[in-house]
This record gives structure tokens, sequence and C-alpha cells, in this order.
């Protein structure tokens, strides 16, 4: 009888050690990502090798995504069940846009692409 314990705590023991394991792996792969915050929806290499035009066009693209669905989200929380349909129709799709919107800031930052924050006027002060 003390070798089947014996056998289920060894087993456990190295079930353990690979699960630590695997957990500092997925710590360390998040630092070395381009982005400061790890993604689960949003791959943080995407736009890296897109031209600032291009990274523009989905900046774009995506804040206007994450503005539709944050309207949906405000209006299903005014009904019966809005919390509910908010997570299980628009949470994820809403993360999803957060998250490429942060890659493409990001990216933008790396590449010294102009944003909305730098954009230069197209008028001269008189």
């Amino acid at each position: 009888m003390q070798d089947g314990s014996a056998r289920r705590r060894r087993l456990a023991r190295v079930l353990l050690r690979g699960a630590g394991a695997l957990l500092a792996v997925a710590c360390l792969s998040a630092c070395s990502s381009v982005v400061n915050t790890p993604t689960i929806f949003a791959d943080p290499g995407k736009y890296q090798y897109n031209t600032c035009e291009q990274i523009a066009g989905q900046r774009k693209f995506w804040s206007t995504r994450e503005q539709e669905l944050r309207t949906l989200m405000d209006k299903a929380e005014q009904g019966t069940g809005g919390a509910v349909v908010n997570v299980l129709a628009y949470k994820a799709d809403h993360v999803a846009a957060n998250e490429e919107l942060k890659v493409l800031e990001s990216t933008a930052r790396s590449k010294n692409c102009d944003n909305p924050e730098n954009w230069r006027s197209n008028s001269a002060v008189r």
C-alpha cells in the first residue's frame, strides 16, 4: 500500500513542478512582448511590419469598433439583464478592440509615427 501512496506523492510533486514551470514561462513571456501589459486577444507583434499610414488606418478602424461596442454595451445596460448580455455578447469583443488599440499605439510609438496627440495643425498661427 505504501508503494501506491509514494507513487502518488511523487506524481503530485512532478505535476506541481510542471505547473510552476508553465506559470513562470507564461509570466516571463509576457515581459518580452512589445506591449507593456499582456494581451489575450491581440498579437503584440502583429503590426511591426506595417507603415505608419497602415497603422493609422487600423487605429481608426479599431477605435470606431470600440466606440460601437461601448454604445451597444451602454444600451444593453439600460435593459433587464443588461449585465449578462454585455458579458455574453459584447465584453470579449470590447476587450479585443481595446487590446488592438494598445498594440497599435505601442507600435506607432516605437516607429515614431504621428498620432492624435502629436499631430500638427494645418493652419498657421497668425
